[in-house]
């Protein structure tokens, strides 16, 4: 093995530290890789070159050329199976712990020692297993940093940690500028960290095994979204086919209808219209007679043929067709226009629903409800005032963000939407989702959401604001609030402001409320199911009015 190790030695180039491959001999007699020796190309502009190992220049560039006795050799050593260095014989690299003890060049160490600060090939390391002089010495994996175990002011091991200080000392360090510092063994101190880092270690490890579950569980729901959408993307192409066939079967039908009633109704016009043509036909024969005897000049003649003739001078006919304006199918095109309509109502009416069910596709982790201003403006969303639903005596302004009660009536026609008999406005957009706005009042006041369908009659006590289970409110006064839900008042405790903010997360069933100033003070958090969408409502009182604060 050694004479291998010798010969691999030989054969291999100082550069790359490799067998040589393409070998080439400079003038100085040391070989070099052909590859690696062209380095040379970068010193043509100075025109001097030199050998790596013994310097010696050269002028002019000498030429090189392949060394084939080399290159044989290195062939020979390569079929010897000997390419590779064996693994106690690594030699070592720059980014390699090199052996301590080697001489000349250096294999890789494959351990350290923490007494004798230093570190060791397979070879060397032999004595520290055989030697009972050694079997108290600490191996640990090859290390560069062996010298910061030394301590820089007394050239000594550190054994000593100065829990004071929190730092490595020596024996020397513990009685002199450590002296009556709390001290211990680096082992002792070592033993303890280790403690705590593995209790570091295991709830490391048990976060890791639990978001591990998370993302497994994560992934399941991804596939099962994956799975649930195809399948309703599959069954709702199904149910629209149906559908799509199904108009076009009825479109058939009428079709089918309205051409045999064409025809039957054509066959008896036509029926009629042989017969008056058949009538006519008969008239003008007789017609032609009575010409005939009108135009004979002989009196007596004339006289002779008409008694036969006369009959033909009377008309019994009287038409039975009776002038009316034209209306024949035009009925049948207003019915199918009716059903279009009455189907566009059940299609809006539909998708709403069907809009509202896809908001409310949940998955397994949700979004907590914020916990600063900022948090809820990410849900800040534009809200109208709705003048269709307005009371007659609230005058919308500032692009109808902004309902004051009035002492006279506003020029509002009259529609099943307004509100008759409680002073409040809805607004123009359906809310779902989390939605986030913001109402600054003058006077009292309630902030509210509602349904659509929520009573607009007669009867306040059940069309108001909060009056029925269609509807929650605020109810806010200079010096108190009070939440309502289906007519059951419920006081609140909180900080008085002109500015109510309201927090809606309709999947999750959240209706919040807070009063806003330099901050946000929760005062009612309602926890409910919602089944249709919301929108946000203002009830005024007297002298009062309301504005939706712009948040963008």
């Amino acid at each position: 093995m050694e004479q291998n190790q010798l010969d691999r030695e030989t054969l291999s180039c100082s550069i790359c530290q490799d067998l040589l491959k393409d070998p080439v001999t400079i003038p100085c007699g040391h070989s070099y890789c052909m590859k690696c020796i062209n380095f040379w190309d970068e010193e043509d502009q100075k025109g001097i070159h030199s050998c790596p190992q013994c310097r010696e220049t050269f002028t002019p560039r000498p030429v090189l050329s392949k060394n084939t006795m080399l290159a044989a050799l290195v062939e020979q050593l390569k079929k010897t199976g000997l390419q590779a260095a064996p693994a106690d014989l690594c030699y070592a690299g720059p980014e390699d712990v090199a052996c301590d003890s080697c001489s000349g060049r250096k294999l890789k160490a494959i351990k350290s020692c923490l007494v004798c600060l230093a570190s060791f090939c397979e070879k060397h390391l032999q004595p520290h297993y055989d030697s009972a002089a050694f079997k108290k010495h600490k191996l640990v994996e090859p290390s560069k940093n062996l010298q910061e175990n030394i301590c820089s002011r007394h050239d000594e091991v550190m054994k000593r940690f100065c829990c004071t200080d929190q730092k490595c000392i020596c024996y020397l360090c513990s009685v002199d500028e450590n002296k009556g510092h709390d001290t211990v063994s680096a082992a002792a101190e070592r033993t303890e960290r280790q403690r705590e880092l593995e209790v570091r270690r295991e709830n490391i490890q048990q976060g890791i095994q639990d978001r591990e579950k998370d993302v497994k569980l994560l992934q399941q729901e991804l596939e099962a979204i994956k799975h649930s959408a195809d399948k309703t993307v599959e069954d709702s192409e199904k149910i629209f086919t149906q559908l799509i066939r199904l108009i076009q079967k009825r479109s058939s039908d009428v079709k089918q209808q309205i051409r045999s009633q064409q025809e039957t109704e054509g066959s008896r016009v036509k029926e009629l219209q042989e017969k008056l043509e058949q009538e006519i036909t008969e008239l003008k024969r007789k017609d032609a007679e009575l010409k005939q005897l009108s135009d004979t000049e002989d009196h007596n003649q004339f006289l002779h043929n008409y008694p036969s003739l006369s009959a033909l001078s009377e008309s019994t006919h009287s038409s039975s067709i009776k002038i009316r304006p034209l209306s024949y199918f035009e009925d049948v095109t207003a019915a199918v226009s009716e059903l279009r309509d009455q189907l566009q109502d059940i299609l809006r009416d539909a998708w709403t629903n069907i809009s509202l069910r896809l908001t409310e596709v949940d998955v397994l982790l949700s979004e907590p409800e914020p916990k600063s201003r900022a948090g809820f403006l990410r849900y800040s969303c534009e809200i109208t005032l709705d003048p269709n639903t307005a009371y007659s005596r609230l005058l919308l302004s500032e692009g109808n963000r902004k309902v004051t009660l009035m002492d006279q009536p506003q020029s509002y026609s009259s529609i099943p939407d307004r509100f008759t008999k409680c002073h409040q406005v809805l607004s123009r957009e359906s809310l779902t989702g989390r939605c986030y706005w913001e109402v600054e009042r003058i006077g009292k006041a309630s902030v509210a959401v509602a349904y659509k369908n929520i009573s607009r009659g007669v009867n306040w006590k059940v069309s108001g604001l909060g009056r029925s289970d269609k509807s929650w409110g605020l109810a806010c006064s200079p010096d108190s609030y009070h939440f309502i839900h289906n007519s059951i008042w419920t006081s609140i405790s909180g900080p008085c402001s002109s500015r109510v903010g309201v927090y809606l997360d309709h999947r999750a069933g959240i209706l919040s409320f807070y009063s806003v100033s330099e901050t946000m003070t929760l005062l009612h958090r309602v926890q409910t199911t919602f089944t249709q969408p919301l929108h946000a409502g203002v009830w005024l009182d007297y002298n009062s009015s309301a504005t939706i604060c712009k948040l963008k």
